[in-house]
């Protein structure tokens, strides 16, 4: 996961209105995500989610953001100016109350929901339910293809202990059969050179600099930050 937090202070402490953190649902949320998506898109990102959570007399705004390629910490500090740029053409969106603006990548613990999100898990183990409505069953499998028919999965074997382990049998899900996968973390993942993936960290693990200041002046770049490594 890769972060960067920016945002807006003002000289007066006015209380901030109550906007709940569930992904664009309710009518100010909506509204900003009609700003905040295309200036993402126009960056070449996808938005993934906007939360946005009274904290104090500010609002934290939270944009997460992804693309096939992957995202940099230099990807965040772009999108985070982008996304600031736009807050502050539209100040009255905010209230012109004081905000934090704090863009992230997708984290381990995102579900997969999205086609798009298991083309860019292709390789990661997963735990997915699949199956009819009616007959659900829970497996865990590697993602090794992903088209428009679903999502092919390697099925590792259910084996008695001690027993030796039977080759990965794939299997191949239609999208409607497809419920909301959960990547697993890995240690020494198969062709992966790092004992632990610099993806496989939860939102949990960012860590907090009490040296940089989370709040910067509009149109200035924000500080960034990392995931524990």
């Amino acid at each position: 996961m890769r972060s960067a937090r920016g945002g807006r202070s003002s000289p007066e402490e006015e209380p901030v209105p109550t906007v709940h953190g569930t992904p664009r649902t309710d009518p100010a949320t909506a509204r900003l995500a009609g700003w905040i998506e295309p200036a993402v898109a126009e960056a070449g990102y996808d938005l993934e989610e906007l939360v946005i959570t009274p904290a104090g007399r500010r609002s934290v705004v939270r944009v997460v953001v992804d693309r096939d390629q992957g995202v940099t910490l230099d990807d965040i500090a772009e999108v985070s100016r982008a996304v600031s740029e736009v807050l502050d053409r539209n100040d009255d969106g905010m209230g012109r109350t004081p905000y934090v603006l704090e863009v992230t990548s997708p984290g381990v613990d995102r579900p997969l929901t999205e086609q798009r999100h298991w083309r860019r898990n292709t390789g990661r183990l997963v735990t997915v339910a699949v199956g009819p409505p009616s007959s659900t069953q829970e497996i865990t499998g590697r993602v090794t293809a992903v088209d428009d028919t679903g999502v092919t999965l390697a099925v590792e074997a259910q084996g008695k202990p001690g027993a030796k382990k039977r080759p990965p049998t794939p299997r191949a899900v239609p999208w409607s059969e497809l419920g909301s996968g959960r990547v697993q973390v890995e240690f020494a993942r198969p062709g992966s050179g790092n004992d632990l993936h610099e993806d496989d960290q939860s939102d949990d693990d960012l860590i907090d600099d009490p040296d940089l200041d989370d709040t910067v002046e509009p149109g200035s770049a924000p500080p960034a930050r990392g995931g524990a490594q």
